[in-house]
């Protein structure tokens, strides 16, 4: 059976698959990364990991994998195939693309960004399905973006499109790691918003989900809390809107499992900032979760095989719903 591997590195632990052509999930795993051991144990990991993919695919299938996806963090040159840096696991300018093909005995390897990678997925077959442009949001630690134009996500020109998180909308607010001040991520992404509610609630060990919480039972602190970062977040998404007029905007990432106590409020705050000349998006929660970067991956991998043969003759934008361990 023709089948592609897949693999979402993370920063502590890397999500797998073996994907049939028709987007069907065949086998799944997980491992941590090994961050701990350092920056070459993470990539050994990752190396080990998708080799012993290929073994299981070759001997449950009876044949090799026609391609691997992989999907890492940080900053990615796809087109060369490098890993070029990674604050979380500690590499800079590893040719990962080319180490996997070797591991894989001339597998051909795609490597992508690990949000633009979800963001495929999200838009392909996820909750973006049948929209030919939206943007793709996870609200994690930081905020990143995906730009989905026709079934592809936009990289830009120097594989940084998309990075919403850096838009400023609070000037001369707090500093973030990238050396302004005020960014969409210090305001409005899940971390954030876990810190200005240990620090309103008193609790350092108090997170996002508790804010939530508090919020959904009447605290005026976490009511406080929760809609400046509602606010931030709109005025980011404003912008973003304003400049790429996408049908769907869909929110992924731990803040969105809030469900409606973030969506409901943010759907408004956006549509309040919205002027005559704009148009509305629909704004949905994300329908992947924790999958959509190894789903992505499998896309990425699918591509490729498209790419170089053509002949596939199955389609991978269906519902991979069905899965077989």
């Amino acid at each position: 059976m023709r089948h592609v591997i897949a693999l979402d590195v993370g920063g502590t632990g890397m999500k797998a698959a073996l994907v049939g052509a028709d987007g069907t999930l065949l086998y799944e795993a997980r491992r941590p990364t090994g961050r701990d051991r350092g920056p070459d144990a993470v990539v050994e990991s990752i190396l080990d990991f998708a080799a012993d993919l290929r073994t299981h695919g070759a001997t449950r299938f009876g044949e090799p994998a026609a391609a691997a996806g992989v999907a890492v963090p940080g900053i990615v040159d796809a087109e060369r195939g490098i890993a070029v840096y990674a604050a979380n696991l500690g590499w800079s300018d590893v040719p990962l693309r080319d180490l996997l093909s070797t591991r894989l005995e001339g597998v051909p390897v795609a490597l992508g960004h690990d949000v633009r990678t979800g963001g495929l997925a999200e838009g392909r077959i996820g909750a973006g399905k049948g929209a030919d442009r939206f943007l793709f949001v996870p609200l994690g630690t930081g905020i990143a973006g995906a730009i989905g134009i026709g079934g592809a996500i936009e990289p830009g020109a120097h594989g940084s499109a998309g990075e919403i998180g850096h838009i400023v909308v609070r000037p001369g607010g707090p500093p973030c790691g990238c050396g302004q001040r005020g960014c969409l991520e210090r305001l409005a992404s899940a971390s954030a918003v876990s810190k200005a509610w240990a620090e309103a609630s008193g609790d350092p060990q108090a997170d996002a989900a508790d804010c939530a919480k508090a919020v959904e039972s009447g605290d005026p602190r976490a009511r406080k809390v929760w809609q400046d970062a509602v606010d931030a977040l709109a005025d980011g998404l404003l912008t973003a809107l304003t400049l790429l007029d996408p049908h769907t905007l869909i929110i992924g990432g731990g803040l969105a499992e809030a469900g409606e106590t973030l969506f409901t409020p943010l759907r408004a705050a956006v549509a309040a900032r919205v002027v005559q000349f704009q148009t509305l998006p629909d704004i949905v929660p994300a329908a992947l979760g924790d999958t959509a970067g190894c789903l992505g991956a499998g896309l990425l991998a699918w591509d490729l095989v498209d790419r170089r043969t053509g002949d596939r003759n199955t389609d991978p934008t269906t519902d991979p719903t069905e899965v077989a361990t």
